[in-house]
């Protein structure tokens, strides 16, 4: 496939890719769109010129909204179709190709438009599925010979977190106050948090509702999964080791969660699926699934401090998940929680066996005892004011490139 827009051979919107966003076109109107290469297209500008006309599911222009929500709710049969139809007109020798009024009008330069978040989300779930990871925080917070709960390799661990403080990359996030408790203190503390991190993961989107009391089954699960997008779960680790016992996470999570713009689908991903890692001991039956349920995506950390440039300090991918989707939508529907479209599921950390590939700061410095050096000279055991994490994602297979763009977010001082 060759588009009649050109686009780098390493853009992650690539014809094979299609997203689907949120922009504010020009300062003027917000519109529903997708991307290819550096150019974003408005599709309620091509609903309005009958290129959707023969969708009899599309009653009305879906793609004027704020939010992706009412056109994710079409369901899987109708999305697909129209990502597919947005491919073909994308494509050389196409009718929009040779409409030079309606490429003038519905297709700008990114620079041109200001991404926003593109669902609104109902709820929100944060899971814990790499076995790297969780072998990681067990080492260093309880026991470096049995780092597991019991059990973690039983069901996919999660938590239910704050859906408001979700917002877009780009958007900056205030370094969060609470209780601390220092080692050498008998009381606890209160101020700014220092011990802020980041936590490198991926989310998906769910497309339908569901009553309470409904299951969705492993099998099922994916025809629920809308797209992916690249997930920041900053993390305040002072106040959340002081706080977390008994209940979990709250306060050191709940003050800012960062996304990246664009969803992805599920079948833009599907040529890069992979096999999951071994699950031994054997699950319980709702959780057992075949085929391959894992994505090969690569992923990459950057932190530019202020006054200096951009350092990788992390290089992971995604295929680590000890937990796949199916099974985290499964095991999370499985005593009746209801789903609501826009909801999303943050996978949790993800780490590999590599240090290199350990996705936060808390195991690439484990715990601060070994700061990453950084090319301008500074140290770094957590993250400091006015720094900015830099998170990018793609699949690439057989010259096919799906990419994901990056979420950023910079770090201000406590309000």
């Amino acid at each position: 496939m060759k588009s009649f827009i050109s686009y780098p051979k390493d853009s992650d919107f690539s014809i094979h890719n299609i997203p689907f966003g949120v922009a504010l076109i020009q300062d003027e109107y917000v519109a529903v769109c997708t991307r290819i290469g550096d150019k974003v297209v408005d599709l309620s500008y091509l609903y309005n010129e009958d290129y959707f006309g023969d969708f009899d599911q599309l009653e009305y222009n879906v793609f004027e909204s704020v939010v992706l929500n009412e056109f994710i709710e079409l369901g899987k049969p109708t999305t697909n179709a129209i990502r597919l139809r947005i491919q073909d007109l994308l494509l050389e020798g196409s009718d929009l190709a040779n409409d030079e009024k309606t490429i003038e009008e519905a297709i700008y330069d990114i620079d041109e438009v200001e991404m926003l978040l593109p669902v609104h989300v109902p709820n929100y779930t944060d899971f814990y599925s790499s076995i790297e990871h969780a072998t990681n925080v067990g080492k260093m917070f309880r026991d470096p010979d049995n780092a597991l709960l019991p059990n973690w390799k039983h069901l996919p661990v999660g938590y239910h977190g704050r859906a408001s403080s979700i917002v877009v990359s780009g958007t900056p996030i205030h370094r969060p106050k609470g209780q601390m408790k220092p080692a050498d203190q008998d009381q606890p503390v209160f101020g700014p948090c220092k011990q802020l991190d980041f936590e490198l993961e991926m989310a998906f989107i769910v497309n339908k509702m569901t009553d309470l009391g409904e299951s969705v089954t492993v099998e099922d699960a994916e025809d629920a999964i809308f797209g992916m997008v690249i997930f920041n779960d900053w993390s305040a680790r002072d106040i959340q080791s002081w706080e977390y016992v008994p209940l979990g996470p709250f306060l050191g999570k709940n003050f800012g969660s960062s996304i990246s713009p664009w969803v992805v689908t599920l079948e833009a991903l599907e040529q890069f699926r992979t096999s999951s890692p071994k699950q031994d001991p054997e699950v319980l039956d709702y959780l057992k699934f075949e085929g391959e349920r894992n994505f090969d995506i690569q992923l990459e950390v950057a932190l530019k401090p202020e006054n200096g440039e951009e350092n990788v300090i992390c290089q992971s991918n995604f295929k680590y998940m000890y937990w796949n989707m199916a099974q985290q939508l499964a095991h999370h529907t499985v005593n009746g929680c209801n789903l609501e479209v826009g909801d999303m599921y943050a996978s949790g950390t993800i780490s590999g066996k590599d240090p290199h590939s350990f996705g936060s700061m808390l195991e690439l410095t484990w715990r601060g005892q070994y700061p990453l050096k950084l090319s301008n000279g500074e140290e770094r055991k957590f993250i400091q004011d006015n720094d900015t994490i830099i998170m990018r994602a793609f699949a690439e297979k057989e010259d096919v490139r799906v990419g994901f763009g990056e979420v950023s977010g910079t770090i201000l001082p406590a309000k």
